[in-house]
Parts: structure tokens; C-alpha cells; sequence
């Protein structure tokens, strides 16, 4: 590899979304919006285009502390995988939420993942609690129809009517799901849960697709390589990232490598018995030379385990352990009190606000770090991690599938 301290001056970016159904244009106009803020914040210049290549991106050119640097950013897309997940109806969806419950609360990574952070389990109760508040709505219907019915001597006819009028309220809550997020959370958990942590094949064979892409831009004539993984793509890149290194494809003279992972839910997976794969990767990634990893989360965001160490907490650090690196977005810093305001109950804007600008930028700048003049270890290698951070190792299931095992 060349030198982790290197400039930039051409980088290729890597972006793994979490579990999202949303074309991924929606990335791109996110990164035109808010980096188009964060730049006449804080002085510096980016400019987007469009990019070429079998992946969907853009080009981005930043002026960045007087250094001119061209990033080509690829989303590295599995937004069909998981519409096909969700494409469930309502009685299939009930399904998936008692099959979920159960596989989490009878392994007991429910209460083992309460000790880490409270936030994120809160947010995976919270679609149980409403699709089960939905449903006792819905029942309520049922039995007033038929009740009213049998007082005129007609049950029968009630209970067919109070059924009818059951699902048509179903039908309805699902519909305004976009504001309530029951569904689309109850099949995000779901996904992980029906395989007890292991990744799906599909997945699986998208994953090595990415992991050709990345493997082949390492032999091109970038300065940096940035793999970047949000939320549930944060594991996904750990298990991309190890395969790559695994099979030699990280070459000596190539470009610095790093990974960058926000906002990480890593526990959620590691913590079922099936995801031995997983803390497999996560414990060889650890201790790597051949990447800087750098882990960013915040308190203030709930949907994430927040200054978690995902290697630590999920009881498989081997000895010599570098890294993540881990430190905070400090929401309560970098965002001013007005900003903070206007995403008081918005817990998916938080969640995506390393995406985003910050109206009081501290040290982490995701567009700096995409389109900026510097590695990212030379832009964190001297920071420390975050003094806050939970290492505690309440993992029940730590077994670890053996080298090269799928």
C-alpha cells in the first residue's frame, strides 16, 4: 500500500447504504444539498457532476484548504434486495414480527443488547409496540361491529362486517406507514432475525460483487480508496473489507485504504448465534495494517449503538487490537441549539446527520473526508478515541466461523 499520509488528489469513494429501499439518487441529492451547505459554512468549494462507470455515483471536485482534490463516488447498491424483503402483506407481516420477537427474546440478545445502549433497542421495540397497538385497534373494530350487530340479532353478519372493516384499517394504517416507519423497521430487524445473524445468499453474492469493485479499483492509479458504510452497511463493509485482505487483494504500492463506518447497528447482528461470519470479520479487521478504520457515532443519534466498540462489545477482541478507531459526532456540539430543535423527534434525520451539515463543525466533516486533500488517516491519525466509549463484552455468543468458511 502507499502511504497512509499521503495527499489526495483522486480518491474513489465507496458508499454502502443501510438496510433502505430508496433508489439511490436520493444519496446523491442528499450529498448536492448538504454539502452545498456545509461548504458556504464552512469556506470551502465542492462542485458535482456526472460520473461514468457501471455503478451508479457522481464526481466531485473540492477546494478544501487549499487543496484541489477529484472524488468519483459509487453506491454500491442493494436497495432490490431489500424491497423484495419488504414486499410482505399485512398477516405476513405480523408473522415476521413474532418470529423476530421471539428469535431475540429467547436468545437472549434482547436483554444483553439493553446493557450496551437503550436507544437502539427502544427503536427496535418501537415497531412491535405500534403494529401491536395497530392490531388491538383493529380487534376492537371486530368485536364493537359484532357486538352492535348481535344486539339486533344479526352476529353473524356482524362478525363478517367487523372482520371486513378489521382489515380495512389495517390496509389503512399500512398505507400511512410513511409517516410512522412501523413496517419498514419491523422488516429492517426482521431481515437480520430471520437468518439469526448469518447473511442471506443474496446478500452474500452482492457483497462479492462489491468486493471485486473495490478490489479492482485498488489497482488503479487512485491515492485514496474510502469505503464508507452506514448503519447496517457498516457490517456489511467489515465482512467486504476482510474478504478483500483475506484473498490478497489489498496490493503494497496501491492506494491508501480506508474505511469509514457511521452511525453502526453492528450489535444487532453480532449478537444473534447465527452471525459467526460476522465476529469472524469483525476480529481479523481489527488488527489489520492494510486499512484505517475510523468509527463515528453520537449519543444523540438512537438508532445507532453509539460509541459502542463493535469489535470489544461483541466479546471477540483479539489480542493486539487496533481497530476502530472511535470517536463522537458530538451532536450537542457540532449543532447549534436551533438545529438540534428541528430534529427533536426526528429520529431518522439524526440517524442520517453524518450525512449531513453541521452548523457548528467540529472535527468530523463527511465532506471533508470525501473530497478533501488528505487521507483519512492522515486527517484522524492523531485524534484519541472518544473517553465515553462502551467496551463491555456482554455478548452471549462470541463462536466464530474458521477462515474460510462462508
Amino acid at each position: 500500500m502507499s502511504e497512509q499520509g499521503a495527499e489526495v488528489r483522486r480518491r474513489r469513494v465507496f458508499y454502502i447504504p443501510g438496510y433502505d429501499p430508496i433508489p439511490p439518487r436520493r444519496y446523491r441529492e442528499l450529498y448536492r444539498k448538504e454539502g452545498a451547505a456545509q461548504a458556504e459554512i464552512s469556506g470551502y468549494s465542492l462542485n458535482l457532476a456526472p460520473k461514468k462507470g457501471r455503478n451508479f455515483g457522481w464526481s466531485v471536485r473540492g477546494e478544501i484548504d487549499g487543496a484541489t482534490t477529484q472524488s468519483e463516488i459509487d453506491v454500491l447498491v442493494w436497495s432490490d434486495i431489500v424491497q423484495d424483503s419488504m414486499e410482505a402483506g399485512i398477516f405476513r407481516t405480523y408473522l415476521i414480527l413474532a418470529r423476530t420477537a421471539w428469535i431475540y427474546i429467547s436468545t437472549g440478545a434482547l436483554s444483553r443488547l439493553m446493557k450496551l445502549r437503550r436507544g437502539p433497542v427502544i427503536a427496535a421495540l418501537y415497531p412491535i409496540g405500534v403494529l401491536l397497538a395497530q392490531l388491538l385497534i383493529a380487534l376492537l373494530l371486530v368485536w364493537s361491529i359484532t357486538w352492535i350487530a348481535g344486539l339486533m340479532g344479526a352476529a353473524w353478519i356482524g362478525a363478517a362486517l367487523g372482520l371486513i372493516a378489521g382489515y380495512l384499517l389495517l390496509r389503512w394504517f399500512k398505507a400511512k406507514d410513511g409517516k410512522l416507519f412501523a413496517y419498514y423497521l419491523m422488516h429492517d430487524y426482521g431481515f437480520s432475525a430471520r437468518w439469526r445473524g448469518a447473511n442471506p445468499p443474496m446478500l452474500d453474492a452482492r457483497m462479492a460483487e462489491f468486493r471485486a469493485e473495490i478490489a479492482e479499483a485498488l489497482t488503479q492509479d487512485w491515492d485514496e480508496i474510502l469505503l464508507v458504510g452506514h448503519s447496517s452497511g457498516a457490517h456489511l463493509g467489515v465482512s467486504i473489507l476482510a474478504d478483500l485482505i483475506r484473498a490478497g487483494e489489498v496490493p503494497e504500492e496501491g492506494p491508501a485504504l480506508s474505511f469509514l463506518t457511521l452511525g453502526h447497528v453492528v450489535p444487532m447482528v453480532s449478537y444473534l448465534p447465527e452471525a459467526k461470519v460476522l465476529r469472524r470479520d469483525l476480529a481479523y479487521l481489527s488488527t489489520r495494517d492494510e486499512i484505517f478504520w475510523l468509527d463515528v457515532t453520537a449519543p444523540g443519534d438512537p438508532c445507532s449503538f453509539a460509541l459502542c466498540d463493535p469489535i470489544k462489545v461483541s466479546g471477540v477482541a483479539p489480542d493486539g487490537q487496533k481497530w476502530p478507531l472511535v470517536i463522537s459526532a458530538a451532536f450537542t456540539q457540532t449543532l447549534s441549539p436551533e438545529k438540534q430543535a428541528t430534529m427533536k423527534r426526528r429520529f431518522f434525520r439524526r440517524h442520517f446527520q453524518y450525512l449531513c451539515a453541521f452548523d457548528r463543525p467540529g472535527d468530523y466533516d463527511y465532506f471533508k473526508i470525501t473530497s478533501g486533500g488528505e487521507t483519512l488517516a492522515t486527517r484522524f491519525g492523531e485524534a484519541v478515541p472518544s473517553p465515553s466509549r462502551i467496551d463491555t463484552p456482554a455478548n452471549k455468543f462470541t463462536a466464530m466461523a474458521e477462515e474460510g468458511a462462508e
